[in-house]
């Protein structure tokens, strides 16, 4: 049996073959997984980590796809969804959630619960696996704000629990994470009136349908914030607003955004995420960093 044949009969109707990755990334757009597979428990990851590693085969984690830009030769081997792991539980002034929780959903239960330090995060479209992946924020607020640990798997399949403290962070960015499965997190919060953080997320949302392109498939902000400055001014300042190639194109509402405005492929979006970084390098002579994840082969 070959590594599909074997996640056929294991996961059963949880493993899709030849899977178009349009399905599973906001982008709409994105080639086909070899295999992709929805595991939940410990023993499911522990099956799935094992194969990989004697099939040799890759290995890649999806949550809500909400960064994620896949070529349009698609993935080979395995893409492991945590979609399927949705618990969430509030007790006194915490929250614990598994990775496939959405994110928002969180941010909403403990805004209802009167907790406060994730109200900001309101409306990010992603998971909680992919929020503590990337340290995911807005606003001022970041998901570390108010981490308190991490669930992980390791790739031999040894589970641990993360503290925060022993997670240095910055950024958009969490060293040593990509050694790990998120599995899941504990945000410790602190009390506050219900009312104003209801008023708060719900103003958070509103400034996100104000601002941003919600009306077209995007994946968020492009590229990370440059020290100082912001990318969508920059790429405004290079009068790129609107530019497109083929069916994407850079939102006109918030230009730090790429929208798939027309049956965009993954090929026009790198492109123009490249075209975009050439001419504000040109013009600026800032050097844009992508924030959000290449997977696979792209066209030529």
């Amino acid at each position: 049996m070959d590594f599909k044949q074997e996640l056929s009969a294991y996961f059963k109707e949880n493993c899709l073959l030849n899977e178009p990755m349009s399905r599973h990334t906001t982008y709409l757009t994105g080639g086909a997984a070899e295999a992709y597979v929805y595991p939940s428990t410990s023993e499911e990851w522990s099956f799935v980590l094992k194969l990989a590693r004697t099939e040799n085969v890759p290995l890649r984690i999806i949550g809500f796809g909400s960064n994620i830009l896949v070529g349009g030769k698609g993935v080979g081997g395995i893409v492991c969804s945590t979609k399927h792991m949705n618990h969430v539980a509030v007790k006194g002034n915490r929250v614990t959630a598994q990775a496939g929780v959405a994110l928002d959903k969180v941010c909403e239960l403990a805004s209802r619960a009167g907790l406060a330090g994730m109200e900001k995060l309101s409306g990010i479209p992603g998971s909680i696996g992919g929020a503590v992946y990337m340290n995911a924020g807005a606003f001022g607020q970041e998901t570390f704000d108010c981490l308190e640990y991490v669930e992980v798997i390791d790739y031999d399949g040894r589970p641990a629990t993360l503290l925060k403290e022993n997670l240095p962070h910055s950024y958009r960015h969490v060293e040593g994470i990509e050694n790990y499965i998120v599995l899941g997190a504990g945000f410790s919060l602190e009390k506050k009136d219900f009312a104003s953080l209801v008023e708060s997320r719900n103003a958070v949302l509103h400034k996100r349908i104000e601002k941003q392109p919600l009306d077209f498939p995007s994946a968020g902000s492009v590229f990370k914030r440059p020290v100082g400055d912001y990318a969508s001014r920059l790429i405004d300042e290079a009068g790129l607003r609107g530019l497109s190639i083929g069916g994407a194109k850079v939102s006109e509402k918030h230009a730090g955004f790429i929208v798939n405005f027309n049956h965009a492929t993954p090929e026009d979006i790198k492109n123009l995420m490249d075209e975009v970084k050439r001419q504000v390098k040109e013009k600026s002579g800032i050097e844009l960093e992508l924030e959000q994840i290449l997977w696979g082969e792209f066209e030529l």
